[in-house]
């Protein structure tokens, strides 16, 4: 599953062949979840509210990129990376 940013201890991937509703995942601290792209947490185990505020607040700004990567995997393209939190 490839990494498409890493901030803060925080590694967000996306599977190639993935299923809707759009989503990409993320792992902090030994913990796991799946996100919406608006940076909800659907399933998961993350319960460190600075690492969803982060992960949150990352999403919402890279929004487009996240679409673009979700065409991407629908078309059978190479994700791209995106731009991690400062």
């Amino acid at each position: 599953m490839p990494v498409i940013a890493l901030f803060f201890g925080i590694v967000i991937r996306m599977h190639y062949k993935e299923h809707e509703p759009r989503h990409f995942h993320a792992e902090y601290q030994a913990q796991q979840g799946k996100f919406d792209f608006d940076g909800n947490q659907t399933v998961g185990n993350i319960t460190s509210k600075n690492a969803l505020a982060l992960i949150r607040q990352w999403a919402q700004l890279h929004r487009p990129a996240l679409d673009a990567n979700w065409a991407n995997i629908k078309a059978g393209k190479p994700l791209d990376r995106i731009p991690p939190l400062d």
